[in-house]
């Protein structure tokens, strides 16, 4: 037995010996943490993680691979906190819940990943799918397929009629009466329910619909659309298996029950008032934006035919307020967490989403800041992502040009490494 112990000891540390090492020679390098730029820094990263971080560029040694990105900004990889990486935009998206299988949405679901990654962000929360959003998350964990990591919701958790009823515009021989398994409540029991549900699905995190929506098939875009009573139940429920929880909604009285019931983030928040911001910064909750989802349903609400009838004044009315909601808050002292909406706009185009927050008011290093160390912190994975430093994961991405000085670089990411594997160089 003892030989055998030994036997494998050495042929793992034969393999462990074969882990790549990079010297990453950074011309400029954010420090995320304490928020200042550094020149001329090497990055040590031996397999999947940093081992090292040293001032000026570091000689190779034999073996040793050399990246140089001298010219460039090298930053911790991206995170994007409210995707929808199971689909896309288009003109026949409605029509589409009828004609695709899960097959189908599996196989396109690769291409968003892909387009996700490449555009810099190394890991993403799904906030709401058919359930192949974390089939898709444990497909790229085993390496099946390119992407970033995913935090996923699987299905949103709605009421009978609320912006995430899945049924919702079916005529009434297939609107069914969905339950919680499909994501439908409509009372405490009923909501503790669906969040076990959804982690008995492997969920990892848990999504509702506090108000009403903008592109569902139903006329209001900001009732409220829960009771305290059910949300508390939800959170209670999350809390117990470990799983932050976020709210969509767009109305001030949904946001308002939704924090005091201890939801820890509210998504778009369209309409939020001064005292919803210093109710969030009372309950310590975070605001995430999606001003670039605001703009494009608003552009495309537009074009004729886009959107169905229902759609298209929620789509005009509430789209161009979200920019206007999220440079109060940020004035206000609400803590922000970077979130786009992709799916709702072109995946691969989420780093438009920084200049807009720079356009509102907020620093380009902050806004870095709210992708990188702020979603890590949420998430609670700071020991492994979100700021180059040693013994974290290998998540890196570098940008032409310094972003505090020319903040729409970051919609052209030169550079993605996670996990210590190159993706785009």
């Amino acid at each position: 037995m003892k030989k055998l112990i030994l036997l494998f000891s050495l042929v793992y540390l034969s393999f462990s010996s074969l882990a790549q090492t990079s010297y990453l020679h950074c011309g400029k390098l954010i420090d995320v943490e304490k928020g200042k730029i550094l020149e001329e820094m090497t990055v040590i990263v031996e397999g999947q993680k940093i081992v090292g971080l040293e001032k000026g560029y570091k000689n190779a040694e034999d073996g040793v691979e050399v990246i140089d990105l001298k010219s460039k900004t090298v930053m911790p990889g991206l995170f994007d906190m409210h995707v929808h990486i199971e689909s896309e935009t288009a003109k026949d998206g409605y029509i589409k819940r009828f004609t695709l299988n899960e097959a189908d949405i599996a196989f396109q679901s690769v291409v968003y990943a892909k387009k996700t990654l490449m555009a810099g962000f190394t890991s993403v929360r799904d906030l709401g799918g058919t359930g192949v959003n974390s089939s898709l998350r444990d497909a790229i964990n085993k390496g099946y397929v390119d992407g970033p990591t995913i935090y996923s919701a699987g299905k949103s958790i709605a009421t009978t009629g609320g912006h995430a009823d899945p049924t919702n515009g079916y005529k009434s021989d297939l609107m069914g009466n969905p339950g919680p398994a499909e994501g439908v409540v409509n009372s405490p029991e009923e909501a503790r329910k669906a969040v076990r549900q959804r982690y008995k699905n492997g969920a990892d995190v848990i999504k509702i619909t506090a108000t009403g929506g903008v592109l569902s098939m139903a006329k209001n875009g900001q009732n409220p659309q829960f009771f305290e009573d059910e949300l508390k139940a939800i959170v209670e429920t999350a809390n117990d298996y470990g799983m932050i929880t976020a709210a969509h909604a767009h109305g001030d009285e949904g946001m308002q029950r939704a924090i005091r019931a201890g939801i820890k983030t509210i998504e778009h928040g369209t309409l939020m008032s001064e005292e919803t911001m210093e109710l969030m910064k009372e309950y310590d909750a975070y605001y995430v934006p999606t001003i670039t989802a605001g703009k494009s349903v608003a552009e495309l609400a537009e074009i004729e035919g886009y959107y169905p009838e229902v759609v298209v004044p929620k789509a005009k009315a509430i789209g161009p307020k979200i920019q206007d909601t999220f440079s109060k808050a940020y004035k206000k002292g609400v803590n922000i967490a970077f979130g786009t909406d992709a799916g709702v706009f072109k995946h691969g185009e989420n780093g438009k989403e920084f200049g807009y927050m720079v356009e509102a008011g907020m620093p380009a290093m902050e806004a870095i800041v709210s992708a990188t160390v702020t979603p890590a912190k949420l998430l609670k994975v700071y020991d492994q992502y979100g700021s180059i430093a040693k013994g974290k994961m290998a998540d890196i991405i570098a940008v032409e040009d310094d972003p505090t000085e020319n903040v729409n670089t970051m919609e052209d990411v030169k550079f993605v490494m996670k996990k210590g594997k190159i993706y785009k160089n």
